[in-house]
């Protein structure tokens, strides 16, 4: 038999990075990108692992990945209802040590998933050490594990996180079965973002199935008016430790409120003309688009800094914005938008409101990328989440409203305000938000990352511990080692591979007595 690349599609790489909510369509291409670049990287390592372990004369490593679907009920609350859903997971069992041996499960996200969730991370150089079984599950209504008509309005009420809790159960009980699993084998689950969340979630809700948690990135806390976003954004670009500064941050906030005074006098032709807008701008909510757009290149570059796109970094941005050679703080602004136009492969930017609302109303599917339909009404029905500008702490626009974002629920899915604010309250209720009381949940969070505002970044209890690391973006923790990580990011993984392993022996003392 072959390696395992080639018995199915390459697919997108599994840190399923929480992409946007109220953003332009400039984030969800640098996303992709970004998606891309890890993918690359995940298969690069990858053949490096197995290729280290190819002189096995069994091949055991090459031929150890599986792929395959469960059948799930479409609504896990009403069995009464018969439909039904396929989703798609993967097994690894090359460093499994049999019988006792631990299970790591890898929870998929808000986009598809592919084999490199149970071939490359952090989580899977742990795996090998411990001698686990690698699971990994795509989320359902994203990827493959979507029915044919499941983007229609009235499908998408059963994508949920609590429908995806549950899916994660039935998981674990086909996982048990298929490989005569014993209460010595111990779970341990693993996620990034949203992903993140319901790795802390699993654990919370159902700790006699999951012993532990590692919950990197995860905003635990559903907020409405996501205002901490942009405000972490901001620190970011001043803090010196990643290539940021004070003049820089100044810089940008200059550049955007001299956009928002073109705006508000009416000077749409010079804005569309100099930002290469793909079409003219036609009402207010084109403009908050084109904002949304422009603030996307530097959310975007704060959230990845360093994570798939070497060209587009904190450092490397400030130094543009801070090059007084390149003329008026708006003009480096126009410089900038142009170097990530060219990266992303795109000659225009699409600032149409009118388009936005078609491609969020579109029910056809796509197996591979982010489910951006899915994803909005998940934040429309659980979340929040909108990353908006309508205080003096943002260097962005004031154009960036929450009531934009409201709208769009309203327009797309027909939910009110009040009922998408009854839904933020009811998830932290059910969740407990950023103080869940869970037990054996380790979180972990870079400190420039704009989502660690909605995570725990403080010991809750001896076994509720949070690591935050010093100068790293989103979820940097679960990516591959590298010789090139800094050293907080190095210290954070050795203190993550220390709690796993605490975990295991805590877990073979209590079935040794038991």
């Amino acid at each position: 038999m072959g390696s395992p690349f080639a018995r199915s599609s390459l697919g997108i790489f599994f840190i399923l990075l929480l992409s946007w909510a109220e953003a332009g369509k400039n984030f969800r291409l640098l996303r992709q990108h970004v998606l891309k670049q890890q993918e690359e990287r995940a298969m690069r390592e990858a053949y490096r692992r197995l290729k280290l372990t190819a002189q096995d004369p069994s091949h055991r490593i090459w031929n150890s990945v599986i792929e395959g679907t469960i059948l799930q009920p479409l609504d896990h609350f009403n069995r009464q209802n018969p439909l039904t859903l396929n989703q798609r997971f993967w097994v690894h069992d090359g460093y499994w040590k049999q019988p006792g041996g631990p299970i790591f499960l890898y929870i998929g996200g808000e986009s598809s998933l592919s084999q490199f969730a149970i071939l490359s991370g952090h989580h899977v150089e742990m795996a090998e050490k411990y001698g686990a079984l690698l699971v990994a599950l795509e989320h359902r209504f994203y990827g493959a594990s979507i029915n044919p008509d499941g983007l229609e309005d009235h499908n998408l009420w059963f994508l949920s996180s609590q429908q995806a809790l549950l899916d994660l159960v039935s998981f674990h009980r086909y996982v048990t079965q298929k490989y005569s699993l014993t209460p010595n084998n111990t779970w341990i689950c693993f996620g990034g973002s949203y992903p993140g969340s319901l790795a802390a979630w699993f654990r919370l809700k159902f700790p006699h199935l999951v012993f532990a948690a590692v919950a990197s990135s995860a905003p635990v806390k559903a907020q409405l008016d996501f205002t901490g976003y942009n405000q972490v954004v901001g620190a970011s670009l001043r803090n010196p430790v990643v290539g940021g500064s004070k003049e820089c941050l100044e810089a940008v906030a200059e550049a955007f409120s001299t956009v928002d005074s073109l705006l508000r006098a009416g000077e749409l032709d010079r804005l569309a003309k100099d930002f290469l807008s793909c079409e003219p701008l036609e009402g207010p909510d084109d403009y908050t688009l084109l904002v949304s757009n422009l603030a996307d290149n530097f959310m975007g570059t704060v959230q990845y800094n360093d994570e798939g796109i070497p060209s587009a970094n904190v450092r490397l941005l400030c130094g543009l914005m801070t090059n007084r050679s390149a003329g008026s703080t708006y003009q480096r602004l126009i410089a900038t938008s142009n170097m990530f136009l060219d990266n992303l492969n795109t000659q225009c930017m699409q600032n149409s409101h009118q388009q936005e609302l078609q491609n969020l109303r579109n029910t056809n599917i796509s197996v591979g990328g982010i489910g951006e339909r899915q994803w909005f009404f998940q934040t429309c029905t659980e979340f929040g989440y909108y990353q908006t500008c309508e205080n003096s702490s943002c260097p962005f626009s004031q154009f960036m409203t929450l009531q934009y974002s409201l709208d769009i629920c309203k327009q797309v899915f027909n939910i009110s305000s009040g009922s998408i604010q009854e839904a933020v309250s009811f998830t932290n209720d059910d969740y407990g938000a950023d103080h869940p009381k869970a037990s054996h949940v380790l979180f972990v969070n870079g400190d420039i990352d704009p989502w660690h505002a909605l995570g725990v970044l403080k010991n809750q209890s001896h076994s509720e511990v949070a690591i935050l690391i010093n100068g790293t973006a989103h979820a940097a923790d679960m990516m591959p080692s590298s010789p090139a990580d800094p050293l907080p990011l190095v210290e954070a993984r050795r203190r993550i591979n220390f709690q796993v392993g605490t975990w295991l022996k805590l877990a073979r003392d209590i079935h040794g007595a038991s």
